[in-house]
Order: structure tokens, then C-alpha cells, then sequence
């Protein structure tokens, strides 16, 4: 996938460079060669330098990519509908990677009008950065209900009930690559070539990923090859971590992704890596380091066997587009075209739910998943 990508500012460079250098010093230290969910862990994560650690605008018009609260009030008041039944008897939210506040504001705003205010609103942000953003959205949106909002650093520790929330949270968990071919299976590393740049290398599948392959995927469904794409071996140790504490209540996920047997089909034998970098989408994560999302698509299958193994059971699972219309969306449209200031304001809002639920938009590539204890 060719895009043709707005050129950094010096700035951008230099701080992208910076981080290339962290990575490179990294890889002499591994001998050459990083597994590129390690290089995938540093491009987003790496204290002050990763994309998810430094100081940029990420998300909305300004940023590099919109999410589905970004576009306005819809899916957060549809949302808001079905965690009802949770909110009751003190229930509360606590959401992940709450990005820029937007969800947290209009779910919060949403659930006062309905009398169903959560007993505390909890965000689970690491970045410092994403703290500061969250804070000046929800005291500009929402600041009489500031009393109800805490921010979390982990997971919650003493037992607690309510909704566990996380929109487009698990694409951005480090992913082992791999590359299936005729001699087996190899790990997708990351090199350096003499220019200083970032290059694929394939090395031999150690016992982890061999073990990791062996128990999600058959071999024999993979074709043509070389097959390329992606295991996340995090995702069971980090559901297992985000929902220990959650007693009595149901976890949200949010996310693009396939069933199974989607995911690994022959149509997408080169992955499902897909980076974001000024709204345009590609499928190059060995550029631009620090400057630019990296995510792949969510194995929803795989998710239901983590929620499972964690001790939750699948309580739903279903497109986007069915979970809106399933919680409001009518009424919610509604609503909001009554209150809508002028024709403007009411294009908008019909723009904002076709692209929350047409097909070849967000409805059907985004799936809800609900996992309940």
C-alpha cells in the first residue's frame, strides 16, 4: 500500500530521530536484529520519545487519525444506553487509554441526562501528555461533575463494579509478526541497513512464538505463502491484568478487527499492520518512529478465548452499526437533529452517523465485543 505522506517539520524529524536512535542502540545491543513487537513497544511507548508518550495532537481534524468519539456525540450517547444495567446500585466506569477526554465527557454528560451517573468515573492513562489533554476537555465539557473522576495509573487493585470501557484500545498492543513459509515458521525482526534506516529481517521462530502460533493457527489455512501477519501474545496476561479486579460487571471492547477465520485468510496474507500519520493510512511501521500510530487489526476470536480464560464469558459480539442501532441511535439521531442549531449543524450530524455505520466506513469494520463476570 503506496500513500504518498505530508513531509515532518525539522522539529518532527529531529524528534523522530531521536527515538530512531534508542532503537538502533537497542538492536546493536540484540545483536542486529529486534523482534518487532519490541520495536513496536519503543515506536509508541518509549518514555518521552514513543507516539504515545510525547507531546503531539493525535487525535481529531488536528491529529493523525479520528476515532469514533472524535466525530461527535452519537456513538458515546448510544453507548451511554447500554451501560444502564451496569451503572445501577453505585456502579462505575473505569475506561482505557481514554485518549483525549472526548468519550469520558459525553458519556458522562449523556448518562446525567438519563439520571444514571456513574458512583466515579475512572481514566486509565499512563501519559503524562494524554493526562493534561483529558483534563482540559472534561473541565471545559463537564466541570461540575469533576468531583466524579479520578485518574488511575493501573488497574484498579480493590474489587470493583460497574463497566470496564476500551475504544480502540487493543490494536495498539505489541504484536509478534511472523512469516509462514514452505521451510516453516520465522519471527519478522527489525534491522538496520547502511543508511541508518529500519529494514525487515527474519530470523528463526523461537519456542515462544512457535508455542504461541501452534495453539491459534492452522498451518494448513494459511496460503498463498509466504504468509505474513501477526500473534498478540500480550492480549491474554493484559485482560487477565485490566479485569482482575472486576467482581460483578461487563468489559466494552471497541475495536477494527475480524473473526478468526477472517483474520488469517488468504485476502490478508500480507497482515494487518496499518499505521496512521496525518490521516493517512499505510502499511510502512518502520518509518516516521514516534511520529506515527501503529496498530493491527483485533482477532475478536482471540479475545473471546482471553475474556474466557480470565474467567468472563462473551455476553456480545457484534458490528458497530448493529450495536448503534440495537442502543438508540434512532432516538439519539433524533435528538439531535431537533437540537441542531441550523442545516449546517444537521448535515453534520447525518454525516457523522453514516460514517459510524456504513459498511465500507466504521459500521462494519468496527466490532463491539462484551465480556461480562
Amino acid at each position: 500500500m503506496r500513500v504518498e505522506l505530508p513531509e515532518p517539520s525539522t522539529e518532527e524529524r529531529a524528534h523522530s530521530e531521536r527515538l530512531a536512535a534508542l532503537i538502533r542502540a537497542e538492536i546493536a545491543r540484540a545483536g542486529g536484529v529486534l523482534d518487532f513487537a519490541r520495536y513496536m513497544e519503543l515506536a509508541l511507548y518509549a518514555p518521552g520519545l514513543g507516539y504515545y508518550s510525547a507531546g503531539t495532537t493525535k487525535f481529531g481534524a488536528a491529529g493523525d487519525f479520528v476515532t469514533a468519539p472524535e466525530l461527535g456525540f452519537v456513538f458515546a450517547r448510544c453507548l451511554a444506553r447500554a451501560l444502564l444495567p451496569e451503572l445501577r446500585d453505585g456502579g462505575e466506569i473505569v475506561e482505557l487509554g481514554p485518549g483525549s477526554g472526548a468519550l469520558a465527557a459525553e458519556l458522562l454528560l449523556e448518562l446525567e441526562r438519563l439520571g444514571a451517573l456513574p458512583a466515579r468515573y475512572r481514566l486509565l492513562e499512563r501519559s503524562a501528555d494524554l493526562r493534561a489533554r483529558q483534563r482540559e476537555t472534561l473541565h471545559r465539557r463537564c466541570a461540575h461533575l469533576l468531583d466524579r473522576i479520578a485518574w488511575l495509573d493501573a488497574p484498579p487493585v480493590a474489587p470493583w463494579r460497574g463497566a470496564l470501557v476500551a475504544n480502540e484500545v487493543i490494536d495498539a498492543l505489541p504484536v509478534r509478526a511472523f512469516a509462514w513459509r514452505d521451510e516453516g515458521l520465522f519471527a519478522r525482526a527489525v534491522g538496520v541497513d547502511d543508511g541508518g534506516n529500519f529494514i525487515w529481517r527474519e530470523v528463526e521462530a523461537e519456542p515462544d512464538l512457535q508455542a504461541a502460533f501452534a495453539r491459534v493457527i492452522q498451518p494448513s489455512a494459511l496460503s498463498p505463502q509466504p504468509y505474513l501477519s501477526e500473534i498478540c501474545p500480550l492480549l491474554d496476561p493484559w485482560l487477565a491484568e485490566v479485569t482482575r479486579s472486576l467482581e460483578l460487571g461487563s468489559a466494552w471492547f471497541v475495536d477494527y478487527g475480524y473473526a478468526h477465520g477472517e483474520y488469517y485468510a488468504a485476502a490478508r496474507h500480507t497482515g494487518t499492520l496499518r499505521c496512521h500519520y496525518r490521516h493517512r493510512a499505510h502499511d510502512d511501521p518502520l518509518i516516521l518512529p514516534g511520529l506515527q500510530d501503529i496498530t493491527a487489526w483485533v482477532d475478536f476470536d482471540a479475545l473471546a478465548r482471553a475474556g474466557e480464560a480470565a474467567g468472563l464469558s462473551v455476553a456480545a459480539h457484534t458490528t458497530q452499526a448493529q450495536f448503534l442501532i440495537a442502543n438508540g441511535l434512532d432516538e439519539v439521531f433524533a435528538q439531535g437533529y431537533a437540537e441542531a442549531a441550523d442545516e449546517a449543524a444537521r448535515y453534520a450530524l447525518a454525516q457523522q452517523v453514516k460514517r459510524l455505520t456504513l459498511p465500507g466506513e466504521m459500521g462494519e469494520k468496527f466490532r463491539v465485543m462484551v465480556l461480562r463476570r
